[in-house]
């Protein structure tokens, strides 16, 4: 699997980053403001991620997600470590991540990755998206997220 920067005349992988951001008016507008990374395996993109600068020092994580048949095998891991290192390479100090009250593989993921949970963001996806969204049997309305410093 490689890792790259998505190239300037690419067009990000639209279907896989709604995988993890139903919301294609949002994923339009970070995907502008931020860098997209994808892997691929013999030239087909298979996961992506997009780091946003937020803060002086910090950048966050707004979306990571890996093509669903595909799930299980490492590859969201390996996409999250991968996030980390360019952070750090690119001199940020704190990498922030959010993700939905309902997202249970997510969060355990990125707490054995390094995250601590610093705070809830309480009804976001109701007050954000105008549809609603269940994940493993629970609504998701809250956003919780996470950080580690670099």
């Amino acid at each position: 699997m490689d890792i790259r920067k998505l190239k300037l005349h690419e067009e990000p992988p639209m279907a896989l980053l709604l995988l993890a951001d139903p919301s294609q008016k949002h994923v339009q507008e970070y995907v502008k403001r931020g860098e997209c990374y994808v892997a691929e395996v013999e030239n087909q993109i298979i996961g992506v991620y997009v780091l946003l600068p937020t803060r002086p020092k910090t950048v966050e994580l707004v979306n990571i997600a890996v093509v669903e048949n595909k799930h299980g095998r490492g590859i969201g891991k390996q996409l999250l470590m991968n996030a980390i290192q360019t952070a750090k390479s690119k001199g940020y100090k704190t990498i922030e991540v959010g993700t939905g009250n309902s997202s249970i593989g997510q969060l355990a993921l990125y707490q054995k990755c390094g995250f601590r949970i610093t705070g809830i963001d309480m009804d976001f996806f109701i007050k954000h998206y105008p549809e609603e969204i269940f994940e493993n049997g629970i609504q998701c309305r809250d956003m919780v997220r996470l950080s580690q410093y670099l």
